[in-house]
């Protein structure tokens, strides 16, 4: 089979794959998801008891008999804004005493016994359902139907709707695109500790910009309309309300009250112990539109008014930190924030993290011990812990890239390395390892390869080079590829062979690949990412081309005589820059569903780095590359899904328009049916050969034997 048949069956290989994992309190069993090979896309639900050692299935969608999905919208769309590639049982909740599970399956609801080996059973909820929340107790399910969020009973049946839209393009319990797109905050309602009461998101979008995303191929189904909230244009408001459970019927909502004009981002938000012997409470993270502004709150749980906890301020940004606020069960409470010039944890209002150390994460307090994740090399990502005893400790070993849980004293550790494209999860209690959990994840069709890490330039870019297995050094030039993201927010250069399989596969093709990431990517200290404020051209495609010829001078054969560029999103972006822009480096470029103009991109990654377009007329003018299209001399490729809700295709389509305009030529691959992320199994296949048979053909090379 070939690599790219088999990347595209395995969802990049991810299938197979242990996920998601939650501990039970006494840290002896451990659920997770993971198909049964590497390429079962019906995910099942297992459980691994530490006491024997043994892993079951608890559910599995194919004994349920559910495994071609009927996704509602709702479903659909919360799965694309996690770039969820795989199908069956996705995302679960258990309840507090890890005696019981909710999932959905089709739009359907099930709930399945933890410790009795029982079957799943449906339970009769109102379908479609969405976004499943078991109650603390395991006695109830809030769930989102019709935009309406429901409770539904477990030993009785009884569903009861605790609150309605009441009015058009209003739901309640969901994530609004902004918050799930660019927040990290996936979901709209959450659990009060003792199961009385719901905090729940209302979100009215009906100041929202209406989009249309239609399909040409489809000229008989109605076109998708969609409220995407462009730069400079009105976002969904959004209001908290505490929804108390007592008695039938629905609920009175207890509004939270803070500032929504100055402060109108709803980040983050759930419930935390209150200080004392009080009841927990609602607490809230909350943003200005321009993000200069981050503010804590707590609120009172039957008043709705706040009190505020903290304040963050920046004249760039305040990054949304990942995992906080939350508070130990001594009382400490636990925050991400930039002190002295580096992101750092903050534990009550001391910063106990060294300086060299960034922060990325905090994931779960166990007692008085907060596990988070860092970096002192920004290609690692290493699991800590900070008690109040030993302070900050790393729990993994160097060379990886490390995610984990940790609950009743068992602490779960994923682990990717240099070392093999293998995923390793293994499960520790007291510092020891007390049994692994395999991946059924295939390996890849490649020859086995060396990643060669480099700091390239003044600035030190983090950078891999990646050769033909079968070239020799010093044999002979080779055609350089430069495969980024480049983009703020995300980075390619990790300590992990799997990051790879693609660059290097191109790399089979006959090229030496440079992967490079420039300012702007997470892991160095916020000063690093700031540097992007105002304009997004300028350093990153700088930062392409210093990692481009600094590289070539440390490692033999790389020719720059032919160089190409290829990335999706805002790599794609970046793809299409550096042959408009830089096409004295740059000799051809495939640029896959790229932005091409800022101003049809959304509001609240955009404005975090240019403003507002109505005061930044220079900065989106400067970073947008359709003033650029009479300068192409470069062939340029445009891929983009004609049903991508993100990156919309009308980014490619007006770049193409203006280079049809200036008599450039081009070629664009419109993908039917596709959205921001290729999952069809020929698409995700062929693009890959297209684009190399496209870039030898644009250096000259030939066609690929």
């Amino acid at each position: 089979m070939s690599f790219p048949r088999q990347q595209a069956r395995t969802r990049r290989f991810t299938l197979g794959v242990p996920r998601a994992f939650q501990i039970s309190p006494d840290g002896g069993r451990v659920a997770f998801l993971r198909g049964r090979d590497g390429t079962d896309t019906a995910t099942s639900l297992w459980i691994l008891d530490l006491r024997g050692g043994r892993e079951r299935v608890v559910a599995d969608p194919r004994r349920i008999g559910r495994i071609d999905e009927d996704l509602p919208p709702e479903e659909r769309a919360r799965r694309e804004r996690l770039r969820e590639t795989g199908g069956g049982i996705v995302a679960y909740t258990v309840d507090d005493a890890f005696e019981r599970a909710v999932f959905t399956l089709s739009g359907r609801l099930y709930s399945v016994d933890l410790t009795d080996g029982a079957e799943p059973r449906e339970l009769p909820a109102v379908a479609p359902v969405v976004d499943p929340v078991i109650g603390p107790r395991g006695d109830a399910v809030a769930y989102v139907s019709g935009g309406a969020v429901h409770v539904l009973d477990l030993a009785s049946g009884a569903d009861r709707v605790v609150a309605r839209p009441g009015e058009p393009n209003v739901t309640w319990g969901l994530a609004e695109f902004i918050a799930a797109e660019e927040m990290g905050r996936y979901r709209g309602m959450w659990w009060a500790p003792d199961g009385s009461a719901l905090l729940a998101a209302r979100v009215d979008d009906s100041a929202v910009t209406r989009w249309h995303i239609a399909d040409p191929a489809s000229p008989e189904a109605p076109a998708q309309v969609m409220a995407y909230p462009a730069a400079g244009t009105a976002n969904a408001d959004v209001r908290l309300a505490v929804l108390p459970l007592a008695g039938d019927g629905p609920a009175e909502p207890v509004w939270v009250e803070w500032d929504r004009a100055a402060l109108p981002y709803v980040a983050s938000a759930g419930w935390q112990a209150a200080s004392g012997d009080g009841p927990a409470e609602p607490v809230l993270v909350v943003q200005s539109r321009d993000q200069r502004t981050l503010q804590r709150l707590a609120a009172d749980a039957g008043t709705g008014r706040t009190r505020l906890l903290g304040e963050e301020t920046h004249e760039a940004w305040v990054e949304v930190p990942s995992g906080v606020p939350a508070v130990t069960d001594g009382g400490a409470a636990v925050w991400i924030g930039v002190r002295d010039g580096q992101q750092r944890l903050i534990i009550g209002e001391d910063p106990v993290t060294p300086p060299g150390l960034y922060v990325r994460a905090v994931g779960d307090i166990d007692g008085d011990t907060v596990l988070f994740t860092a970096s002192e090399n920004p290609v690692e990502i290493d699991l800590w812990s900070f008690g109040p005893a030993d302070g900050p400790r790393r729990l993994t070993r160097p060379n990886g890239v490390h995610a984990g849980r940790l609950r009743g004293g068992t602490l779960v550790v994923q682990r990717r390395s240099l070392d093999g494209t293998e995923v390793e999860t293994r499960v520790r209690r007291g510092g020891e390892t007390v049994a692994e959990i395999a991946s059924f994840a295939e390996r890849p069709e490649l020859p086995d390869f060396t990643v060669t890490l480099l700091a390239t330039g003044e600035r030190r870019l983090r950078t891999a080079v990646l050769l033909p297995s079968w070239h020799e050094r010093g044999s002979g030039p080779l055609p350089v590829l430069m495969d980024p993201y480049g983009g703020p927010h995300a980075q390619r250069v990790l300590a992990a062979r799997g990051a790879y399989l693609t660059s290097q596969w191109f790399a089979e093709q006959g090229f030496a690949v440079v992967v490079a990431d420039g300012r702007g990517s997470p892991g160095r200290d916020p000063e690093w990412e700031y540097t992007l404020r105002g304009d997004l051209a300028g350093p990153p495609l700088a930062d392409q081309v210093d990692a481009l010829h600094d590289a070539a001078e440390r490692v033999p054969d790389l020719d720059l005589e032919r160089v190409a560029i290829r990335g999706w999103s805002f790599g794609g972006y970046l793809a299409a820059l550096a042959v408009l822009r830089r096409p004295d480096v740059f000799h051809a470029a495939v640029a896959g569903a790229p932005v091409t103009d800022w101003r049809l991109y959304d509001t609240h990654y955009t404005e975090r780095y240019l403003g507002m377009p109505q005061q930044e007329e220079a900065a989106y003018r400067d970073s947008s590359l359709l003033a650029d299209a009479g300068r192409l001399s470069r062939p340029l490729m445009l891929i983009h899904g004609l049903a991508d809700d993100n990156v919309v295709f009308a980014h490619s389509q007006r770049l193409s328009s203006a280079l049809l305009a200036a008599g450039r030529p081009h070629t664009v691959l419109p993908l039917s049916g596709i959205t921001h992320m290729p999952t069809e199994e020929s698409t995700a296949e062929n693009l890959l050969v297209l684009q190399v048979e496209f870039l030898r053909s644009a250096l000259g090379l030939g066609a690929t034997s």
